[in-house]
C-alpha cells in the first residue's frame, strides 16, 4: 500500500478526472519576456504534466490592459491573442495533463500608471496610486472576467482560476481597509463581496458546467481591515453557491507585514486557515503554502483540512514530484528550500524565474527532454563537494562518466553545513539529504576526510578535473585582528565557538546578516506554528479582522552591532523577498545596524572605529569577522604549474558572494557539456 493514499487518490472536478491531489499553483515566471516565449512556456508546463501533477495553474492573465501587474504583462481580451495558448495547451493535454489559465486583475498592486481599485488609496510597495473606478466600470470589469474566460476555453484550457486573494483587485473589494465605496460594491459585507460573487456568476454563465472553475479565496489577509474566520467562512459559501466547482486558497497581502511563504514559516503552517474554508463548503479545497514534501501533503489532506494541495516552487524544483511519489521515490524528489533566489527574487526583481536547485527550470528548451548520455564516458575527477562539485558529479555520472568526489572535510555540503544551522534556513537538511542519496544513486565515489594533492590528481589517469574549492574568508587588515576577542563566521557557524553576549559584527552582506540571525534568533519560529504565530503577530482563529495581532515582546540574548563600510542601507545584497523578514528579526531583537565605518582596531577594551570623522569605541566580547572571501584557487594553480588543465566552478570561480545559486547553474551546465 502506498503511504500517501489521500494524496494518490482521483478526484472528479466538473466533468473532469484528476489522477491526484496535486495542483501546480499559479506563478509569475516571465517567460513571456524572451525569445520564442510560447515554446519556453509550452515546454515549462508540459515538464509538469509528464511528471504527473493533477492540475496546472498558469501565471495570471490579465482581463483587462490596466490590470496587468506591470507595463507589458500578460493579457487575454481578444480572440486573435488565441495563438499565443493554444500550442501550450495542446503541448500540456499531449503530456497528458490538464491546465487553468488565471484570471488575475493586480488592482493598486499594478505597476502601471493608468492602475485602478475599488477606492483611492495607494499601496505601499507600488509607486502608482490608483484610480477609483466607477459602479459602470466595475460592472464592465465583470463582464471582462467572463470575456477572459471564454477565451480561455475557446484556447483550450481546462478551466480558469479565478484569482481573488493576496490583495489584488477582488481582495481589494472584499476588505473594508480597501473599499470606501457607497455604491452596491462597498459599505456592508454583502455589498463588498458582491464584485466577486458577480465575477463567478457571469464566468460560469459563459463557459457552461464542463468547464472547470475554481476561486481563488484569501483565507486569512493578515492586514489590518481584512475578513474575519466567520466571513471568509460564509462568503466561501456564497462562493460555492454562485457556481465554483472548487476553491483554492491563498494566504497574505503582498503588502502584510507577516512572511507567508519563506523558509522562516513553517510546513503547512496555514492549515487552520484552510481547514475553516473546507469546513464551510461541500466543493474541493485546495491548501496552498509551505506545502513541500508528499509527507506534509499527505498529513494534510489526511487531517481533513484539504482536498488537493497547490505547490508552486516544489514544481521548480522537481517537475517530477508527483510521478515519483506515485512510484515510491519520494526520497529522489528534488527539494524546495523555500529560498526564493532563482524565483521569486527574479520575479521582483524583473528578471526570468528558474530554481536554485533545478537550473533547468524555465530553460527546457535549452537543456532538453532529461539527461543526455556522454557520446565518449570519461574519468572525471571533482575536488570539492560544495554545492558546485556534489552537482557537477551528480549530473556528469548521471550522463555516464565515471566520477570520484573528493572532500577535504568529514562530510559533504560545504557552505551549506554552515547555512543550515541559522534559524529559517533548516530546509537545507533536506537538500544536503539529497544531494548525499543523489551522490549514491549515481554511483558517484565520495571520498571524505580526503585533502587530495595535485600530484595525486596529475598521476590518477583521470580524463577532467574540475576544481570545485570554494571560498576562504577575507581576513582585513586591521591592528589587532589576531586579538583573543576576533572570530571568523566559520568559527561561530561551522565550528560551533562559544560567542560572548556584547558582539560586534564586521560586514553587512548575506553571511553578516546570517550570523546575526543565528546569534538572536529563535530556532523554533520556522518549524513551530503558535512560536511563529507569536513571534509575527498573527491570531490563527481569525478572530480579529485580518488575522493580525500584536506580535510576542522579545527576549534578545545577546546585544549584537552590525557594520559595514560603505555608506548607505545595510543588507542592500539581501534577497528582494526575504531580506525584510530578516532585518524585521533583527530590529525586534534589538539589533543596530550601522553603516559608513572606519575600523580602527581591535584590543581587551572592543572595537575602536571611527564614523563622521569621530572616533568611538565599542565594548564587545567579541568581533565576527564576516568581511568577504576569495577564491580558493590554490589546487586549481598548483595543477597549471604541473601543466595540468583544470576547470574552475562555484566559490573557486568567483567568490562575489556566498551564491549557491550560480555555483550550482555553472556545474550543471558545464556537466552537460563534458
Amino acid at each position: 500500500m502506498s503511504p500517501f493514499p489521500h494524496l494518490l487518490a482521483p478526484l472528479r472536478i466538473a466533468g473532469t478526472t484528476l489522477p491526484n491531489r496535486m495542483v501546480m499553483g499559479a506563478m509569475h515566471t516571465r517567460l513571456e519576456t524572451l525569445d520564442r516565449p510560447t515554446e519556453r512556456l509550452a515546454a515549462f508546463y508540459a515538464a509538469r504534466a509528464r511528471g504527473e501533477i493533477a492540475l496546472i495553474l498558469t501565471g495570471g492573465h490579465a482581463p483587462v490592459p490596466e490590470g496587468v501587474m506591470d507595463e507589458g504583462g500578460l493579457v487575454l481580451d481578444r480572440r486573435d491573442q488565441l495563438a499565443s495558448h493554444e500550442p501550450i495547451t495542446r503541448e500540456v493535454r499531449r503530456a497528458g495533463g490538464h491546465i487553468v489559465l488565471q484570471i488575475l486583475h493586480a488592482g493598486r498592486y499594478a505597476k502601471v500608471a493608468d492602475c485602478v481599485a475599488p477606492s483611492e488609496g495607494k499601496a505601499r510597495i507600488n509607486t502608482f496610486a490608483p484610480r477609483a473606478l466607477a459602479t459602470a466600470e466595475v460592472w464592465s470589469t465583470i463582464d471582462s472576467y467572463a470575456n477572459t474566460a471564454a477565451l480561455a476555453q475557446e484556447a483550450g484550457y481546462a478551466g480558469v482560476e479565478v484569482m481573488g486573494s493576496e490583495g489584488y483587485l477582488i481582495n481589494e473589494f472584499t476588505a473594508s481597509v480597501t473599499n470606501r465605496r457607497d455604491d452596491e460594491f462597498g459599505g456592508s459585507f454583502d455589498n463588498r463581496i458582491r464584485f466577486p460573487l458577480e465575477i463567478v456568476k457571469a464566468v460560469r454563465a459563459r463557459v457552461g458546467a464542463a468547464f472547470i472553475v475554481i476561486y481563488r479565496i484569501s483565507s486569512i489577509d493578515l492586514v489590518d481591515g481584512g475578513m474575519t474566520a466567520a466571513e471568509i467562512a460564509a462568503f466561501a459559501r456564497r462562493i460555492q453557491q454562485a457556481g465554483a466547482d472548487a476553491i483554492n486558497t491563498g494566504v497574505g497581502w503582498h503588502e502584510a507585514a507577516v512572511p507567508t511563504i519563506a523558509a522562516t514559516v513553517p510546513r503547512a503552517a496555514w492549515a487552520g486557515a484552510v481547514r475553516n474554508v473546507r469546513q464551510a463548503v461541500t466543493i474541493p479545497v485546495i491548501a496552498s503554502n509551505r506545502i513541500n514534501t508528499p509527507q506534509v501533503a499527505e498529513a494534510l489532506l489526511a487531517s481533513g483540512a484539504a482536498d488537493m494541495v497547490s505547490m508552486a516552487r516544489p514544481l521548480l524544483a522537481d517537475p517530477d514530484f508527483a510521478r515519483k511519489t506515485r512510484l515510491g521515490r519520494a526520497d529522489e524528489i528534488a527539494p524546495c528550500i523555500a529560498c526564493n533566489q532563482a524565483c521569486l527574487d527574479h520575479i521582483f526583481t524583473e528578471r526570468v524565474a528558474t530554481c536554485l536547485v533545478n537550473p533547468r527550470a524555465g530553460r527546457e528548451i535549452e537543456f532538453g527532454d532529461g539527461v543526455e548520455p556522454a557520446t565518449s564516458p570519461r574519468r572525471v575527477a571533482v575536488v570539492g563537494a560544495g554545492p558546485a562539485g556534489m552537482t557537477f558529479a551528480i549530473n556528469a555520472a548521471g550522463r555516464g562518466h565515471t566520477v570520484t568526489l573528493f572532500e577535504a572535510a568529514d562530510q559533504i555540503g560545504g557552505q551549506l553545513v554552515m547555512a543550515r544551522r541559522v534559524p529559517g534556513k533548516s530546509e537545507f537538511d533536506g537538500l544536503l539529504r539529497w544531494f548525499e542519496d543523489t551522490l549514491t544513486r549515481n554511483r558517484v565515489r565520495v571520498r571524505i576526510g580526503t585533502r587530495v594533492g595535485a600530484d595525486e590528481l596529475a598521476r590518477g589517469g583521470f580524463d577532467e578535473i574540475v576544481i570545485a574549492t570554494g571560498v576562504l574568508p577575507r581576513r582585513p587588515t586591521i591592528p589587532g585582528i589576531d586579538h583573543p576577542k576576533v572570530l571568523g563566521y566559520v568559527d561561530v557557524l561551522g565550528l560551533g565557538t562559544e560567542v560572548g553576549p556584547r558582539v560586534a559584527i564586521l560586514g553587512a552582506g548575506g553571511v553578516g546578516f546570517d550570523v546575526a540571525e543565528f546569534l538572536v534568533g529563535e530556532p523554533l519560529e520556522s518549524t513551530d506554528i503558535g512560536a511563529f504565530a507569536q513571534a509575527w503577530g498573527v491570531d490563527p482563529s481569525i478572530g480579529v479582522p485580518g488575522g493580525v495581532t500584536r506580535p510576542a515582546p522579545f527576549a534578545a540574548r545577546r546585544q549584537i552591532h552590525l557594520f559595514q563600510r560603505k555608506p548607505g542601507t545595510l543588507g542592500r545584497s539581501l534577497g528582494k523577498s526575504t531580506g525584510w523578514i530578516l532585518k524585521a528579526k533583527l530590529k525586534r531583537a534589538g539589533v543596530t545596524l550601522t553603516a559608513g565605518v572606519t575600523y580602527e582596531a581591535i584590543d581587551d577594551r572592543g572595537l575602536h572605529y571611527t564614523i563622521d570623522g569621530q572616533p568611538r569605541v565599542l565594548e564587545v566580547d567579541h568581533v565576527i569577522l564576516c568581511t568577504g572571501q576569495e577564491s580558493n584557487r590554490v589546487l586549481h594553480d598548483e595543477l597549471l604549474a604541473r601543466g595540468v588543465n583544470a576547470r574552475l566552478i562555484g566559490g573557486a570561480a568567483e567568490a562575489a558572494e556566498l551564491d549557491a545559486r550560480r555555483a550550482i547553474d555553472q556545474a550543471t551546465r558545464l556537466a552537460i557539456t563534458i
